[in-house]
């Protein structure tokens, strides 16, 4: 999965990219507000790690104005304020969640785990969709019990179409994530990775909405 991180602390901010690869996501990494984007889409970033004091202006300023835009994408604020009524202030904000440094690392990375899996409906960390299960900590998935063998572009693609849950996702949506860094990948290419998983898991699990995207069917 894609996180934008907006932290100016440059050795906080190393460490949690470096973690964020170890746990298999891409990162995009922003040091002042400014540079936040304007709007949070979910085919851009699947989670947000936002520092509450940066440079020139409050994370919370992003924060209220994301969810005013009714963006559902995970926020989790970082911040230095202990104090209960900030955190409150945060929660009333549309926060998912909130670290006060200090933190260590595998408590953030355990929170983020957490916001996603909430994020997708997903109770633990197994998926559990009728006869198959995916494990996204272990790159894993299973159909009636046996693992499939999946390339890490198919298994990305099962795992996006998964978290919505038999909902259509467009395929532009879809191209964007399979790609590093949030830059979309070619239709074709992502539809040739499409005819493989199709082919792994069989063809009936996945629905397509003509000119739209694809679902996948959660019975």
């Amino acid at each position: 999965m894609h996180i934008l991180l907006i932290e100016d602390d440059l050795d906080l901010g190393h460490a949690l990219q470096a973690a964020l690869r170890t746990e298999g996501h891409s990162c995009t990494w922003l040091r002042r507000a400014h540079d936040a984007p304007l709007r949070l889409e979910p085919a851009a970033q699947d989670a947000v790690l936002l520092d509450q004091t940066l440079p020139d202006g409050d994370g919370r300023q992003l924060l209220t104005r994301w969810r005013r835009q009714g963006s559902a994408v995970p926020i989790i604020v970082i911040t230095a304020r202990a104090a209960l009524e900030d955190r409150l202030a945060g929660f009333d904000g549309g926060a998912d969640d909130y670290v006060v440094k200090p933190f260590e690392i595998p408590e953030l990375v355990a929170r983020l785990r957490s916001v996603l899996r909430r994020s997708a409906q997903q109770a633990s960390d197994s998926w559990v969709l009728g006869d198959l299960t995916l494990e996204p900590r272990r790159q894993r998935a299973l159909l009636d019990g046996a693992e499939l063998s999946l390339s890490p572009r198919e298994y990305q693609l099962l795992l996006e179409l998964a978290r919505e849950r038999g909902g259509v996702v467009p395929k532009h949506q879809l191209a964007q994530r399979l790609a590093p860094l949030g830059e979309p990948m070619e239709l074709g290419t992502l539809e040739v990775h499409l005819a493989n998983l199709r082919r792994k898991i069989g063809a009936a699990r996945i629905g397509t909405l003509r000119g739209v995207g694809y679902w996948l069917e959660c019975t």
